[in-house]
């Protein structure tokens, strides 16, 4: 390898007792991938991915140091001695490829509930989460000790598993000991409240208890904020002042900084397009007055920017979490001279969604993130018998497709209808808050290109174009429909149109997006999916001027927004835009330049007046009618869109399982 480009990114840095190799840190993030609150062999897999991409530093998924905070089953308990086996199988796979491997006990405090343990919410006072609205037990001494003795434990196992440290974690993201640090949220009139000696005293106690136990030849280190990021709570020069109080122990080898609590959570884990690096800034300021390491966080996802911040002093490690899902070979890739191959990540928090949804850790087209047992994207087994195979369709599922099938030895024709590749991705990414998904296509076009794949775009592919190929992978996409009816009223869904739908002046979402027509004054968006798809139809039209009506039957405008995390950044940012939200209602009739909706419960009818066009987001229907045709003669399968309309990562998905199984 070659560190010429990046000389700061690749060099190596005493860490404590011990070195890492370079200045790559994948930082602490969920998984699901524990059962039983332990690590499986999946975790593992994980874990072992991003150590052989060349991370000098992984900080494992925040564990707990007691049975109050267990925000979903399974949860990994760093207080439990069964760990200790299970660290030292990690550390055995992680430390081959010379990776320096990390837990991180923590405890949410009040940014939980009960429902999971059946236990109360412990905080240093009954101040309860905005998230979780969860009115808390105010900690005794005595559970203020079950903590520290929490701590102290997670750190033992730690060390009898084999781990190279600890990083101490609650301080950051308005978790229990940032609860307790911060003003907002401790009122307490003991020795652990009021001032700050007092607000820090759990903090100090829990590191001289993780001191004790590493000893000397661990790293200890600990995650800060740099900024809270809301009224009441501690600003970056209030972090500063506890920062060198903290280094003043000489407790700890380094400190994490990170932003935000869980009253501005798109602080901690912001999608696009938030601007890359936003929080070094503060992190950069803090640092300044500290001797110890300090670790970077805030979007960072490309090397160029990276090396510039670690120059600039702003961090000694740049730290990443979704940079690391999408590309586990991000640091191999930088540091051995092709960046321009890093898997971007686009900012999609699709991660979130699968956290939210209870399901493992995901990637919006990394389908190999968290299944790397299943579909190791770097060991692609080779075709047993070469064949001629057409893919009908470049969007995510097509390209995936094409590039895996390509990689094991098959002839791959690639056909798309439009200009260029890309599907609805290139639709979505028309909304400036989403252009960052066009690295999802680039990043596929680029691979393609690597490949002897032959490409035809601007060509609907007929039964004839196909009549020579072994096999045929349909990933055609869909068709937005405009029927205009709502799932309340599914017997209308065979065909019947609900009065006005077919009017010149009705596009479906799909249409608007593709054909982009000139639309101008108010426009009326109805969408019954409840998905990004109206918000960024909203978002395109309001930029350019139109002034735009939402309506749905639900009770809120695109609620699935709040597994990503950002429905509040994006329902902000579409009020200043001037988008009027009508919710709880039905369209029921469209005019020539008004429509009609009706009140799901009062059965109330208003009449929106002036209304130039309107956006009907009801889902669409998979184009699926060449498979039908073609299924008869040959080999055909049907993936993404064209299978059922869904979500780009389970486009890109299926296009990987069915590349595997041809």
């Amino acid at each position: 390898m070659t560190n010429d480009r990046y000389p700061i990114l690749g060099s190596p840095i005493k860490l404590g007792p011990k070195v890492a190799r370079n200045r790559i840190w994948m930082t602490a993030h969920a998984t699901l991938l524990v059962k039983d609150h332990l690590f499986t062999e999946a975790h593992i897999a994980y874990y072992t991915e991003r150590a052989k991409g060349g991370a000098a530093v992984i900080t494992m998924e925040a564990m707990a140091t007691h049975p109050t905070t267990q925000p979903y089953k399974g949860k990994a308990f760093a207080f439990d001695p069964r760990m200790v086996p299970e660290y030292r199988k990690l550390a055995d796979a992680v430390h081959a490829y010379d990776t320096l491997l990390l837990a991180q006990p923590w405890h949410r405090g009040r940014q939980t509930n009960g429902i999971t343990n059946g236990l109360p919410v412990w905080a240093p006072s009954a101040v309860p989460c905005g998230v979780y609205r969860e009115m808390p037990h105010v900690m005794t001494t005595s559970d203020i000790n079950e903590i520290i003795d929490g701590y102290r434990l997670s750190a033992r196992y730690a060390r009898e598993g084999g781990l190279d440290g600890v990083e101490v974690h609650g301080m950051s993201h308005g978790y229990l000991l940032n609860q307790f640090l911060s003003p907002a949220t401790n009122f307490r009139q003991d020795d652990y409240g009021g001032t700050l000696e007092n607000r820090m005293r759990i903090v100090r106690e829990i590191l001289e208890a993780t001191r004790a136990e590493t000893g000397p030849d661990m790293i200890v280190g600990m995650r800060l904020n740099s900024d809270d990021g809301h009224d009441g709570g501690l600003g970056p020069d209030e972090w500063a002042d506890i920062a060198r109080e903290f280094e003043a122990t000489g407790l700890i080898d380094y400190i994490s900084f990170s932003h935000g609590t869980y009253i501005n959570r798109m602080l901690i884990y912001p999608t696009a397009p938030e601007t890359h690096g936003f929080q070094l800034a503060a992190t950069g300021k803090i640092k300044k007055g500290l001797k110890l390491p300090v670790v970077g966080v805030g979007r960072i996802t490309n090397p160029d920017e990276a090396e510039t911040w670690l120059a600039e002093g702003r961090c000694d490690f740049v730290g990443m979490a979704r940079a690391l899902v999408a590309d586990p070979n991000w640091a191999n890739k930088a540091l051995g001279g092709e960046p321009q191959r890093i898997r971007p990540c686009v900012g999609a928090n699709w991660c979130m969604s699968r956290i939210f949804a209870q399901a493992p850790l995901g990637c919006i087209h990394n389908p190999s993130a968290g299944q790397e047992l299943e579909l190791d994207e770097n060991t692609l087994p080779p075709a047993k018998t070469g064949k001629k195979v057409a893919v009908v369709g470049g969007g995510p599922s097509g390209m995936r497709a094409s590039w895996t099938l390509a990689r094991r030895g098959h002839s791959v024709t690639l056909f798309e209808a439009a200009p260029l590749l890309g599907g609805q991705v290139r639709w979505w990414a028309q909304a400036e808050s989403r252009r960052e998904l066009l690295g999802i296509v680039s990043w596929l076009e680029e691979r393609i290109a690597e490949e002897n794949i032959k490409v035809i775009c601007n060509h609907r592919a007929t039964e004839d174009d196909l009549a020579d190929f072994d096999e045929i992978v349909i990933a055609a996409g869909s068709t937005g429909l405009k029927h205009g009816w709502t799932m309340l009223h599914p017997e209308k869904w065979n065909g019947e149109i609900l009065p006005g739908a077919n009017l010149g002046h009705v596009y479906s979402y799909t249409e608007f997006l593709d054909q982009r027509p000139d639309l101008t004054g108010q426009v009326l968006i109805f969408d019954i999916m409840g998905g990004r798809q109206g918000a960024v139809v909203a978002e395109i039209l309001a930029r350019q001027g139109v002034s735009v009506h939402f309506a749905t039957q639900l009770g809120q405008a695109s609620p699935d927004l709040a597994s990503s995390r950002d429905w509040g950044k994006v329902h902000g940012m579409l009020k200043k835009l001037g988008v009027v939200f009508h919710v709880d209602c039905e369209l029921t009739e469209i005019h020539e330049d008004q429509v009609e909706i009706e009140d799901l419960y009062t059965k109330q009818s208003s009449v929106l007046k002036n209304i130039s066009a309107v956006v009907l987001v009801q889902g669409s229907q998979a184009n699926d009618s060449l498979y039908h045709k073609m299924v008869c003669h040959k080999p055909c399968h049907l993936i993404g869109d064209a299978m059922a309309p869904r979500r780009v990562n389970d486009a890109i998905n299926e296009g990987e399982l069915i590349a595997r199984q041809i």
